[in-house]
């Protein structure tokens, strides 16, 4: 683990409680939220802080410096299952990762029909 991630691990570790705080989630759940997905090769379960835009039933978070960083990687190809908080309610859905020709990567995730 390089420099840059084990300082976006430790404001992860702060940041991550702290969207769960009712006023703090309240004032920016419009903007930021919580992944939660597992590891394609580790198996491990992760959550990630992120900023995000959202259109209807499709979130999209875009990967600032994506090639310091490695958990969009298990979206790419056919992509995998995601979770996250919206509105206050837990969400899931299909998460795809992709590079566009100006190399900036972007993760789009289209949500499950809500129940």
């Amino acid at each position: 683990m390089n420099r840059f991630q084990q300082s976006a691990a430790i404001v992860n570790r702060v940041v991550t409680p702290l969207l769960n705080l009712p006023g703090v989630r309240s004032l920016a759940s419009s903007s930021m939220t919580v992944l939660h997905y597992t590891g394609r090769k580790s198996g491990k379960r992760f959550e990630l802080p992120v900023s995000y835009r959202r259109d209807g039933d499709t979130v999209v978070v875009g990967v600032a410096m994506p090639d310091k960083k490695s958990w969009w990687r298990n979206f790419s190809g056919d992509g995998a299952p995601i979770s996250l908080t919206l509105d206050g309610a837990s969400r899931s859905g299909h998460a795809v990762s992709h590079r566009d020709d100006k190399g900036r990567v972007h993760v789009r995730i289209a949500l499950d029909s809500a129940s």
